[in-house]
């Protein structure tokens, strides 16, 4: 059966810690958070170019950002505007965050096998040049082959695969095709009830949840038990 799956990965150097935005980000008050809040960042803009967008048509907000990476709007805020100033990254006209130096580290492969492949071939191919080379022109090759740390994108893009989109009132509330379609199918008359509630909830408070269909499905079984608003003890173990 053919691999139709792509694979897109984040290539560092070894000097990526050292470089003086990085220095100047982590020298700052929570920098060591901002500073893997923006390797999420990187990883996520793979797919789309440098690009923080859903799809391409919807591009990420601050707000979304937070939920996606599991972080508080406010910290989210503060590393976004951190980033804008050291140039980390730029707003676009649509509004759209780019991560400014994402070409630099971006890879893509058909199949993984292909990639280490490749990444051998490279690997034996300098070893060899370094071979034929005379002692006097040994200080051009290097011993050591510069070194990169490619860090994995967590997810694979399954061919005609649907991205979750975003709903609520707040644009907060993160669905699946399949989640929305579960959750209609499960509270057909209260499914739009339960987003723009938690939406307006997750919003007011900066909680953050794994699972949004969950927490959904939380309330409304809690709900059945008692009447009025539901008992958020439910939550615990779930938010972030």
């Amino acid at each position: 059966m053919a691999d139709n799956r792509k694979y897109y990965y984040l290539k560092l150097k070894d000097s990526y810690f050292d470089d003086d935005s990085i220095v100047l980000l982590e020298s700052m008050q929570d920098g060591i958070l901002y500073s893997y809040i923006l390797l999420k960042l990187y990883l996520k803009s793979l797919k789309n170019g440098g690009k923080l967008r859903l799809d391409e048509h919807i591009p990420y907000t601050a707000q979304m950002i937070a939920t996606i990476t599991r972080h508080q709007i406010g910290t989210v805020e503060r590393a976004l505007q951190i980033y804008e100033k050291l140039g980390l990254v730029e707003v676009l006209d649509d509004g759209t965050y780019y991560m400014s130096n994402i070409e630099l580290f971006i890879g893509q492969s058909s199949t993984e096998g292909e990639r280490k492949r490749r990444a051998r071939q490279d690997v034996r191919g300098q070893k060899a040049l370094c071979g034929q080379m005379s002692e006097s022109m040994a200080d051009i090759c290097p011993p050591e082959i510069e070194k990169e740390l490619e860090i994995e994108i967590e997810r694979e893009l399954e061919t005609g695969q649907t991205a979750p989109a975003p709903f609520g009132k707040y644009n907060n509330v993160i669905l699946s095709q399949t989640e929305l379609a579960n959750l209609k199918a499960e509270l057909p008359t209260k499914w739009q009830h339960y987003i723009d509630r938690l939406s307006e909830y997750m919003a007011s408070t900066g909680k953050q949840y794994k699972s949004h269909l969950a927490t959904i499905r939380r309330w409304a079984a809690a709900d059945g038990k008692q009447s009025g608003m539901p008992d958020y003890s439910y939550e615990e173990g779930e938010s972030l």
